[in-house]
């Protein structure tokens, strides 16, 4: 009578990793290997969600795109996107016509063109893009490394942030802002950090000390800066060189936490307003200046939105908030209702509604009455996050908040939600990807199990051999 053999530990162990990695493995393999839909060329991850409302003028768009070793990605390439009011692609600029790696600004000029700021490794491209042609009108390069910000003065002069401007011999950080004539090909102004700040300032000097990735002309001889690493939004005077304003200071994150893009607005009242997207505290928030003391007026999104890089006040009373990790641009009420979405991989950075000026052009909530915190409602939901579904790092938050391990979750959370954006393949979901990460660190702490158990069984037998021969 024949009998079966039992199966040995080991090899059932075995048996067990493997189904599990597989198991880790299938939903990325079934993404992977999903019918291919992403229609025309050049317009992969570009698609409308919610449009509720349609936009009375087209929304351009600078998309940041992806890099890595200061290689640009062919699938998360930089660009620059014209989307029409009912949430339709006009057309798409790719970065690599400018030999940019990456989008950051991008402005409407009085004459309809587009002021566009484009980096490579080697420096910063300035051009003024004709959109009907898609091609510059003129260019100017500088040896600025990752310039973000450059705005054009009503002379025509250039205003531009300058940040990484690290000096090698002298081990400091001249990041600083400054006025470009065009005509002359000279600096005309500067006013650079160190001489305004302590050097202690974000921990001391480093290659990317203030990282100052905005400053915009608010009034005549009146510049209003972010220097991003120190939390704050200031106002320089051109003529005196003095701060007349600040916002927030550095390490008080209850303020603002590594902000970017602030605009300036004034309500009915006179009360100096400042908008601006609050990255690192993912959310947008507005702050009006009362009896000499900002107060923080409205603040929208908070924890659902992902490291959110610019935020525009409509004439309509609406915000148009550049939503970058949710890769997205979306139109809110002042209640947070969703009314304009459009999906824009890989990292938006900024948006501009035509026809609306290049910066905030609508009323303050103060004006319309408009005060607290809301939550943001009504996404189509197109990408996990950005409607009801949860993203991996939001599920692994939500589990252990309010758990002695809450803390280390949150730190987590953050991390993994600011860094994997970047390198997830496009067509991978963040709970597919979660768990391709985790069959690779099975996979790994299997294979050097394996590894060290056939050294000790080769070890072994080797020993069995020598003692073998001895004994003969």
């Amino acid at each position: 009578m024949a009998s079966s053999l039992p199966v040995s530990r080991p090899t059932a162990a075995r048996a067990l990793v493997a189904l599990v990695v597989v198991g880790l493995f299938a939903p990325a393999a079934a993404q992977a290997l999903a019918p291919d839909d992403t229609g025309t060329p050049g317009t992969v991850g570009l698609e409308a969600g919610t449009i509720e409302s349609p936009a009375n003028d087209s929304t351009v768009v600078a998309i940041q795109g992806f890099h890595f070793q200061g290689q640009g990605s062919k699938k998360k390439p930089a660009r620059l996107v014209s989307v029409a009011g009912n949430g339709s692609t006009e057309w798409v600029y790719d970065g690599s016509k400018q030999n940019a790696r990456w989008f950051y600004d991008v402005d409407p000029l009085p004459n309809g063109n587009l002021l566009v700021v484009g980096t490579n490794p080697g420096g910063t491209t300035v051009a003024e893009l004709d959109p009907e042609t898609r091609e510059p009108v003129w260019a100017e390069r500088f040896d600025f490394h990752d310039t973000h910000d450059v705005d054009m003065l009503p002379n025509g002069n250039l205003l531009i942030a300058n940040m990484r401007n690290w000096d090698e011999s002298a081990q400091r950080s001249d990041d600083r802002i400054l006025v470009y004539n065009r005509s002359t090909e000279e600096v005309v102004w500067e006013w650079t950090f160190r001489k305004h700040y302590p050097n202690s300032t974000d921990g001391g000097f480093s290659e990317d000390w203030t990282h100052v990735n905005d400053v915009d002309r608010i009034a005549e001889g009146q510049y209003l800066v972010s220097p991003r690493n120190f939390d704050q939004a200031i106002v320089v005077n051109r003529s005196t060189k003095a701060i007349d304003y600040r916002l927030g200071s550095d390490g008080n994150h209850d303020v603002l936490n590594e902000q970017h893009n602030p605009d300036w607005l004034m309500s009915e009242d006179g009360d100096p307003t400042i908008l601006v997207a609050d990255s690192e505290n993912d959310r947008v928030v507005e702050y009006e200046r009362r009896d000499g003391e900002w107060v923080e007026v409205w603040e929208v999104g908070t924890g659902q939105l992902s490291w959110p890089r610019d935020a525009d006040r409509l004439p309509n009373g609406n915000t148009l908030i550049v939503d970058s990790l949710n890769h997205r641009v979306i139109e809110v009420t002042p209640t947070g209702e969703i009314v304009w979405e459009y999906y824009a991989t890989w990292g938006p950075y900024d948006a501009e509604r035509l026809g609306t000026s290049d910066e905030s052009n609508g009323p303050t909530m103060a004006d319309q009455g408009v005060s607290g915190s809301y939550q943001i409602y009504g996404s189509a939901g197109l990408i996990e996050g950005t409607g009801g579904s949860l993203t991996f790092a939001a599920a692994v938050q939500n589990t252990f908040a309010g758990t002695p391990l809450g803390g280390a979750a949150e730190e987590f959370a953050t991390r993994w939600a600011h860094v994997t954006p970047w390198i997830r393949p496009v067509w991978m979901g963040s709970w597919a990807f979660a768990g391709a990460v985790a069959g690779l660190i099975v996979l790994f702490g299997w294979t050097v199990t394996e590894v060290a158990v056939a050294r000790d069984e080769i070890r072994n037998g080797l020993r069995r051999a020598v003692r073998d021969v001895r004994a003969r």
